[in-house]
């Protein structure tokens, strides 16, 4: 039997990093267990905070919202790119093509519609202004993929008709890069990205399923999430 590993930040109005621009979460008690026998809360938070996934609506007009997604885009084969020690260095450092070379040369070619997971250690930031890294220029720096890697994903079929990006920082893209390039690439088709993810470093290369939940809300851009990677027997940390 493999493992199961939760690829998710709680979701918390005192932990958290927002987005510049978006709405802070907010957690109300309604009910307590003293006064009406029983706890609830309610939940107030953007579509895109904490822990997330984007709908192909997202950034591109007409295309499926939410609501308009099947089951199996949220399932999908999973496989992680290691730039950890890199990123430390350089933080606007975008995966290449030769760095997807290097990745097949080493783990074997990549699944087909994949959920290709980019593991920055920027969850490590997770909280602190460090997250957002914002520079003297009012703009993030973090890393991500090049639009060429995008590409060359899509050219062959390792993001298909469905498949993810996925990072632990704010979005595939770099954090310099306002035009999203690479979301607009990406959110396509039934294509998901995952965000702001956690726990990647315990994860294999590759020999993992991915299960993403969350609410699907009609018309949705995407849900906060709880983000799940099923890891099989034979899968082994990537080096």
């Amino acid at each position: 039997m493999g493992s199961v590993h939760i690829l998710s930040h709680p979701l918390s109005t005192t932990r958290v990093s927002v987005f510049p621009g978006d709405p802070p979460p907010r957690l109300d008690t309604v009910c307590t267990l003293a006064e009406d026998g029983y706890y609830l809360r309610t939940v107030t938070v953007g579509e895109h905070t904490g822990t997330h996934w984007g709908a192909p609506a997202h950034f591109t007009d007409g295309a499926a919202a939410a609501h308009e997604l099947l089951a199996e885009d949220f399932v999908l084969p999973g496989v992680v790119i290691d730039i950890a020690e890199r990123a430390a260095a350089e933080h606007d450092y975008a995966v290449t093509v030769a760095d997807l070379l290097e990745w097949q040369d080493r783990h074997g070619p990549f699944p087909v519609e994949a959920a290709v997971l980019l593991h920055t250690g920027w969850d490590i930031r997770w909280g602190t202004d460090d997250f957002a890294n914002l520079g003297p220029d009012g703009r993030m720096h973090h890393p991500g993929f090049s639009v060429e890697a995008v590409h060359w994903l899509l050219d062959h079929d390792v993001l298909g008709h469905r498949g993810a990006l996925g990072t632990d920082a704010f979005s595939p893209d770099l954090g310099v890069d306002d035009t999203f390039a690479v979301s607009k690439l990406l959110y396509r088709e039934h294509r998901l990205s995952l965000e702001i993810l956690t726990g990647l470093a315990a994860l294999p290369a590759r020999g993992f399923t991915v299960v993403v939940g969350g609410f699907v809300s009609e018309h949705g851009s995407g849900s906060p999430a709880s983000i799940y990677a099923l890891v099989d027997q034979t899968g082994h940390r990537h080096e």
